[in-house]
């Protein structure tokens, strides 16, 4: 059964279209990308799946079922522009945000909630930093934290909202080292992303997507000059062995 099945799903922003009967579905344990040019509808996408966003028509499935009744199979990381960093909070309890979905959000965490997000926090090199406001870490420290409450929630489908905008090498280096550890578990984990040049060597699969989906599909499939092409139109400054280039401007 796939872990995620969406059907015919169009958002619309003050009755402009934001997505257009967006159809697909996904396998299990795969690092899946979701590229298209800006203003294509990505994050749209990901929040209409999660309820975060209301949907003019359409449903979605989680393992076959409505997603409001598998909320707990999913984790999310939201853009680094989307969160309140002000917010008086240290670094370990973003982390322990993420087992309320287990623990309710009445009953305090337990000290084995919090041995676990401590160890979430060790996976993405941040335990030096547990207690740490998160209004003081770097842009890259603050990705790795809200990666750490996704691992948290102990999620089996993953959406992740451009986890990658913004980080150092290093950081880079360390988000896609735990995605595909979460791969390697059997989980899935859908991916807005806009490096072009790293899509084949990260992802399995690709959505290609620009209000409407164009393709989906394996990436050594669908990643073509012609569905490139087909997605960012003029958009694609240079095509060079396979690889490409966007003009944001």
């Amino acid at each position: 059964m796939e872990p995620l099945r969406v059907e015919n799903i169009t958002v619309a922003y003050h009755k402009k279209p934001v997505l257009i009967e967006v159809s697909f579905a996904v396998p299990e344990g795969k690092l899946i990308s979701i590229i298209g040019p800006n203003g294509a509808g990505k994050s749209t996408l990901i929040k209409s799946i999660l309820g975060l966003v209301p949907k003019a028509s359409g449903h979605v499935e989680i393992y076959g079922k409505p997603y409001s009744k598998q909320r707990k199979l999913i984790g999310y990381v939201p853009q680094r522009g989307e969160v309140d960093w002000d917010f008086p909070t240290n670094a370990l309890d973003v982390v322990l945000m993420g087992r309320y979905g287990h623990v309710g959000w009445i009953k305090r965490p337990s000290k084995k909630d919090i041995a676990y997000a401590e160890e979430c926090l060790e996976k993405v090199g941040m335990s030096a930093y547990a207690g740490r406001q998160i209004r003081q870490l770097s842009g890259g420290q603050q990705q790795r934290v809200f990666l750490a409450r996704a691992l948290a929630q102990d999620a089996t489908v993953y959406f992740m909202d451009e986890p990658f905008a913004g980080v150092d090498a290093a950081t880079e280096k360390a988000i896609i080292s735990i995605l595909n550890e979460l791969k390697n578990q059997g989980k899935t984990v859908l991916v807005v992303h806009h490096d072009l040049q790293t899509v084949t060597e990260y992802f399995d699969w690709t959505l290609l997507l620009n209000k409407r989906l164009l393709e989906a599909g394996p990436t050594q499939e669908v990643f073509t000059v012609e569905n490139l092409q087909k997605t960012y139109g003029s958009r694609l400054a240079f095509l060079e062995k396979g690889t490409a280039s966007i003009n944001q401007s």
